[in-house]
């Protein structure tokens, strides 16, 4: 039963470590020209964005940017919209995220004004059917 469970717990490692290197791999096919790791581009880097964003509102900023800006607050955007697979989007999405400080949690997110009320995936729907 202890094999079963360290075969288990070595299985998850190694599945998030794959996940993990797809996630860069995204970044590196889709966002490397205007985004990086830690360090300011034309956009804003991942380090910032993880600690601002929840994974809802980075996945709504990648598929439907024009609108989303506007509701985080933005007053242009200059950002595509980006139509990935839900793998390529879950990937990317875990990589920005893995940016973000490890002090900073919830409260102080929404101290700061950064948590969006309105849902996205009906923004994008809503995009979808005009």
């Amino acid at each position: 039963m202890q094999k079963i469970y360290i075969l288990f717990f070595v299985t998850i490692i190694l599945n998030s470590l794959l996940f993990a290197d797809s996630g860069k791999k995204v970044f590196e096919t889709y966002c490397w020209g205007c985004h990086h790791q830690t360090a300011v581009a034309f956009g804003p880097p991942f380090s910032e964005i993880a600690s601002k964003r929840t994974a809802e509102e980075i996945h709504a900023m990648i598929t439907d940017p024009a609108s989303v800006s506007k509701v985080l607050g933005y007053k242009r955007n200059a950002m595509p919209a980006f139509t990935l697979n839900p793998q390529e989007l879950k990937a990317i999405t875990s990589y920005i995220l893995s940016f973000k400080d490890k002090k900073e949690n919830n409260e102080s997110k929404e101290a700061n004004g950064t948590k969006v009320k309105e849902s996205y995936p009906n923004m994008a729907a809503n995009k979808e059917s005009k």
